[in-house]
């Protein structure tokens, strides 16, 4: 397949809010789209409905997506990949592709996090399974992306990353619409990481908004959090400048403005007094910058990177803290000059 051909058939592993709009936005586009989902019951309730009502109610599918249980099924004879799996059950679910991973497909992966306990980022974790024997082309899809907005018919744009030009023109080409604009760039890291590290900022921006401060508070927050993303982002291989690009500054506006954004509404509850298990125990949706912050501080310890907020939302998240000491935490540190 030339960078500018069109694929038959593609199959997006991962029925969530994410994976089902990137569905959309294929099928819309007259492609056949199948879409691997967990849940045989949702899977039942789009083969009638047309409409993913767990995860995005409201929008009908086209006839062109396929909703299966069933991996073989999914990636059967398929050229691209996308994958839109959480972190956390990333590397299982790599494993349980191998069988029927194609030689030469093209793999996007559109997850936002590191894994825990190893850092590894995405299309880390799918060169850790697969190897470069099967000769996969790896891409990452990260940017201000919100599901809903996307199947409205909102004007977006995104960014596509890979070693591998070719790859990440073959998926700028491949996700392209009329209302979606897609930019490639070389920096896996950094895009990945951008997409990963916000989340972290936006748990903080939904606290902020919790607790009722206003726009000073969030403005300072997400200005200095933008600061803590750079430093780590840098010191885990990533450029400076992705980090004021698309996936990085654009990314962290959305995920901080949008009460849609599932880490923003995590933040906007601890604000308003409830627990983090009673949080996560309400929503079938999976917060990535929950497990991300935890993994995030461990490689700033590990690299000596300097994360005060990304700290106090470990101590909030894990620790036990109050979000109103947190603050005063932040507030109270040793003065110094912007550019330290």
């Amino acid at each position: 397949m030339s960078s500018q051909s069109t694929p038959s058939s593609v199959a997006v592993i991962g029925g969530g809010s994410w994976g089902t709009a990137l569905g959309w936005l294929l099928g819309t586009k007259g492609l056949s789209v199948r879409l691997w989902v967990k849940e045989p019951e949702v899977v039942d309730v789009i083969t009638r409905t047309r409409v993913n009502e767990v995860y995005l109610p409201g929008f009908l599918l086209p006839g062109s997506l396929h909703p299966t249980t069933s991996l073989a099924e999914a990636m059967a004879e398929v050229e691209v990949l996308i994958v839109v799996v959480p972190c956390r059950w990333l590397r299982s679910m790599c494993q349980e592709m191998v069988p029927c991973l194609r030689e030469g497909t093209t793999v996007v992966s559109a997850a936002k996090g590191l894994e825990v306990g190893a850092g590894r980022r995405p299309t880390e974790v799918m060169r850790d399974v697969w190897g470069d024997e099967r000769n996969v082309s790896l891409v990452a899809l990260s940017g201000p992306n919100l599901a809903r907005e996307l199947v409205a018919g909102i004007p977006a744009a995104t960014v596509v990353a890979s070693a591998d030009q070719t790859a990440a023109e073959r998926a700028q080409a491949l996700l392209t619409a009329p209302t979606f604009r897609v930019y490639t760039n070389r920096d896996v890291a950094g895009v990945e990481l951008g997409g990963a590290l916000k989340n972290i900022i936006a748990i903080g921006a939904g606290l902020n908004d919790g607790l009722g401060f206003g726009d000073n508070t969030k403005a300072t927050l997400v200005t200095r959090g933008l600061a803590e993303m750079v430093r780590l982002g840098m010191a885990l291989g990533a450029q400076r400048e992705t980090f004021y690009g698309l996936s990085g500054v654009g990314d962290l506006y959305t995920t901080c403005a949008s009460t849609k954004s599932r880490n923003h509404t995590v933040g906007f509850r601890l604000g308003q007094g409830e627990t983090l298990g009673d949080i996560t125990e309400s929503t079938p949706m999976v917060a990535e910058g929950i497990d991300t912050t935890r993994e995030a501080l461990r490689q700033a310890r590990l690299h000596d990177v300097e994360v005060p907020i990304t700290e106090q939302l470990h101590a909030i998240l894990f620790e036990g803290h109050s979000p109103r000491q947190s603050v005063s935490e932040l507030m109270s540190r040793g003065v110094k000059a912007e550019a330290e």
